[in-house]
């Protein structure tokens, strides 16, 4: 039963989606001959470990600031149904932190090639850990203050494919922080079904995540906002660096975004909409696979 917990804990329906964010960049590095196996394999366990860490995070802080109360509405989480101690909690994030690390400080001692830049991705990487940690955990969690979409878009977008990019290649290219926005703007509603869908419980824990500072309706038209800007993005990119019209296959993700949009917009009750938060997750893998493939196809 303990590993059962555990496994709940972890949340493993997210983790495709840390997979994902180093699937963009790995795509592009592919698209322009720089890809490497070895990059792609260890940069997507730090991220799976990043996530594991960060979803720990969330089950520990939520419970201790009330988030995941009673009241809440969403599946149940570990240390608030006393399922898993938070001692045991807090030995796990621990744990997961510096695997986090080791793992990251390989693919850089493999990957990058001077100090500079090794210190540069460390810091970056020291901070991602950090921030996994704060979302919802310590003294004061940014994702209690509407900051959590904002740290998504960063780490998830930016850093993810910007930065997988350059320890594929060595070099930066301007034009690849618009899919890398795309992806991030997904990954961001991904966040926004789970704040919508908890948006009752949050108020009353005094998370002001950002559909508890817009209110309802103007947090499913944030959503929308999400989803459509994405693919705006990632159209004004092929068109910027047109080779074929194979580069639009992600447009084959529309109709599974729609689906989530759609599900924001009507269903009201909390456990109607849970569902919703792993398909919202699919769909993104769904538009990095087509998106990173039809760029492999010219």
């Amino acid at each position: 039963m303990q590993v059962k917990h555990w496994i709940s804990a972890i949340r493993l329906r997210t983790l495709p989606l840390a997979v994902a964010s180093i699937g963009m960049g790995s795509f592009l590095a592919a698209k322009d001959n720089v890809f490497d196996s070895k990059v792609f394999f260890l940069a997507a366990l730090t991220a799976i470990f990043l996530q594991i860490l960060s979803n720990l995070a969330n089950d520990y802080g939520d419970s201790v600031h009330g988030a995941d109360s009673a009241e809440r509405a969403g599946p149940k989480r570990a240390v608030q149904t006393g399922a898993i101690t938070k001692k045991a909690m807090k030995n796990a994030m621990i744990l997961l932190s510096m695997l986090s690390l080791i793992s990251g400080v390989i693919l850089l001692t493999y990957a990058i090639q001077s100090q500079k830049d090794f210190m540069i991705f460390l810091s970056i990487g020291i901070a991602a850990i950090i921030a996994a940690i704060t979302y919802t955990s310590g003294a004061m969690p940014y994702g209690y203050q509407g900051l959590g979409d904002l740290f998504v878009l960063i780490f998830f977008g930016w850093v993810a494919t910007l930065a997988t990019y350059y320890l594929h290649g060595h070099t930066f290219e301007n034009l690849y922080i618009l899919p890398a926005t795309a992806l991030g703007l997904l990954t961001v509603g991904v966040i926004n079904v789970n704040n919508v869908r908890d948006i009752e419980s949050d108020k009353l824990a005094g998370k002001y995540s950002i559909p508890v500072r817009l209110g309802r309706k103007k947090a499913v038209i944030y959503h929308w906002s999400l989803l459509t800007g994405a693919i705006v993005l990632a159209t004004v990119f092929v068109l910027l660096d047109f080779r074929g019209w194979q580069q639009f296959l992600f447009l084959l993700s529309i109709p599974f975004l729609w689906i989530n949009g759609r599900a924001v917009q009507t269903k009201v009750a909390a456990m109607d909409l849970d569902p919703y938060l792993k398909q919202m997750a699919i769909s993104t893998v769904i538009f990095v696979l087509t998106f990173g493939i039809g760029q492999l196809l010219v």
